[in-house]
């Protein structure tokens, strides 16, 4: 048994503690798994008690060549249930004072365990691009770090021209009129690959008014530390970000495409892996059951994440757009989407789409997704869910919040041609024209189609022989494995 497991690479694989960043590296995981590799996935304890109880007491049990681990976050405990997304600010911060010696100690710790022969000593480290600690950790043990940007390529591209932003005076805004005043349709030609971009199309980390503010210079000290990664990987593919993707070959020496993982884990094998999931809220799996009573490509699927908030009456102009424009939904709302508490729909509302609309507060996304009744996606424009969307070859009405959502955005409606935009000052009779649009219109069969496409192109780049397939035993062989 020794034997084997010292044959066996040992990757150790940590997320930022985030549904959104958990749950690329999770595939990333699984994707190495049925390429041979023993994965420790780390988790903080605040999110590995979030998935046992999504999950069950037991459900991480019994895998032993697939096994979680957890190391404390640094941040007070949260009040209430504990069963929300913790801080951005915050965890950003913690990450950078309080994480490196709990992973240093968990290394030693598995390390001391392969000693005894009861795991394979650990090979090499995968990280999130934020878990920059990772990089000390991995220098000081001379192991092979590949960084995984679970956003898209551009935002990537994007945060590693912040300093060129703040030195070509386009950020911080002057002032708070900035906001308004039109300053934010500046184009922006300093990014390579992104042409036609404007500044309200980056990041929104920009849209400060403090040269000194935290998130961009903690943007800027991360991008300070991407060369030194072993290889950085992108769940993204040549199709979707051709000219970013080209650009970033020549910024970086290790570059690897190797998305969609939804192309490559839905031609997977099956194995003992393939029900474990990631998801921190508890899935509602009844609305899988009432997908089937409906037509096909008939049903808008709602969801609008992980982190976004909305006020409560955003909300209702959101629920009597989607009564009014007739067509099937479902919608998921999480416990803390609306800030300041509760979710309260009328009665009046209640009763008008009780025929027709279907309310959850968390679901199996990819299988909503690919349901056949399922005909578009209003969504926050996360980049999971984006390529979600284009891998079951939905198109989307998009609402993008914050962080990458408005890059992504861009790319969707305007370079892809395969979703519309709502107004940021959501209007009941804007969400209802656009549902029927998306669900009903030729704008929508032809975003159809469009997406299908791409959809097609995934699924080519994914199969042995293809580019994204190609990159990823590429970055197994040149640098996970590399002695």
């Amino acid at each position: 048994m020794t034997n084997f497991a010292e044959r066996k690479p040992h990757a150790v694989m940590t997320p930022y503690p985030v549904q959104g960043h958990i749950n690329p590296m999770f595939k990333l995981a699984k994707l190495l798994h049925l390429r041979g590799f023993h994965i420790t996935f780390v988790n903080t304890e605040y999110n590995h008690k979030r998935l046992l109880k999504s999950r069950g007491p037991n459900a991480l049990d019994g895998l032993p060549d697939f096994s979680f681990e957890a190391i404390p976050d640094g941040l007070p405990p949260t009040e209430g249930d504990g069963d929300v997304s913790q801080d951005i600010p915050s965890l950003c911060l913690s990450i950078r004072d309080n994480f490196l010696l709990p992973f240093r100690d968990l290394l030693s710790r598995l390390n001391h365990s392969a000693t005894a022969g009861l795991i394979p000593p650990v090979t090499c480290l995968v990280s999130d691009f934020i878990m920059t600690f990772t990089i000390q950790a991995a220098e000081e043990l001379a192991l092979p770090n590949v960084f995984l940007c679970p956003t898209s390529a551009s935002s990537f591209l994007c945060i590693s021209h912040f300093q060129t932003l703040l030195d070509k005076g386009l950020i911080p805004l002057k002032d708070e009129s900035y906001l308004t005043n039109g300053y934010l349709d500046t184009k922006v030609d300093c990014l390579p690959g992104m042409q036609n971009f404007r500044l309200k199309d980056l990041t929104d980390t920009i849209r400060t008014t403090d040269p000194n503010n935290l998130m961009v210079q903690y943007a800027i000290e991360l991008a300070n530390t991407f060369h030194r990664a072993s290889g950085i990987v992108f769940n993204t593919f040549n199709e979707l970000e051709r000219d970013v993707l080209s650009a970033l070959f020549s910024m970086f020496s290790s570059i690897y495409p190797i998305g969609p993982f939804p192309s490559f884990l839905n031609k997977s094998p099956q194995n003992q892996l393939t029900s474990l999931g990631s998801n921190l809220w508890k899935e509602d799996t009844k609305c899988l059951e009432w997908l089937e009573s409906k037509e096909p490509e008939s049903v808008v699927y709602v969801n609008f994440g992980s982190i976004t908030v909305m006020s409560p009456e955003q909300l209702l102009e959101f629920a009597w757009g989607l009564a009014n424009s007739k067509i099937p939904f479902l919608w998921i709302i999480r416990p803390d989407l609306v800030i300041g508490g509760n979710v309260i729909l009328s009665p009046e509302f209640v009763d008008d789409i009780s025929d027709r609309g279907l309310i959850a507060s968390w679901c199996p996304q990819e299988e909503v997704l690919n349901h056949p009744s399922i005909g578009g996606f209003l969504t926050h424009c996360g980049w999971n869910s984006t390529i979600e969307s284009i891998c079951a070859g939905v198109p989307m009405l998009c609402w993008p919040f914050f962080a990458d959502q408005p890059t992504n955005c861009r790319w969707i409606c305007n370079e892809w041609d395969i979703g519309i935009e709502i107004d940021t000052n959501v209007k009941r009779e804007e969400v209802e024209k656009l549902i029927r649009e998306l669900m009903v219109g030729e704008n929508g069969k032809r975003m159809r189609q469009n997406t299908m496409k791409l959809k097609k192109q995934a699924e080519e780049d994914t199969i042995p022989g293809g580019l994204s397939c190609m990159n990823l035993d590429k970055v197994i062989k040149e640098v996970l494995l590399k002695q």
